[in-house]
């Protein structure tokens, strides 16, 4: 247990922190699986507007430090690739 009251602060900070992260990544998530439904439903023009609501949410997550900028590129790609891959409706 911490005995300073500088590291019962730090616990109180982390325990914000962590709450507000892991809303923020389950956020994400919600909106990469719009994305996906809509792929899986073969909605080319469905998919890309979700794709262009999720890809804000998804910026802010890696500018926040909630998740790699890197992680964040790769799942773009990946999603655009798919829609891409999509026959046009």
């Amino acid at each position: 247990m911490a005995n300073t009251a500088s590291a019962r602060k730090r616990i109180r900070q982390i325990k914000v922190r962590t709450e507000r992260n892991h809303a923020r990544k389950a956020r994400m998530r919600t909106f990469i699986k719009k994305v996906e439904q809509a792929i899986a439903a073969g909605d080319k023009t469905e998919a890309n507007a979700s794709l262009r609501t999720a890809q804000p949410e998804m910026q802010r997550a890696a500018g926040k430090g909630v998740i790699h900028k890197n992680t964040v590129a790769r799942k773009l790609s990946r999603l655009s690739a798919r829609i891409k891959a999509l026959p046009a409706s």
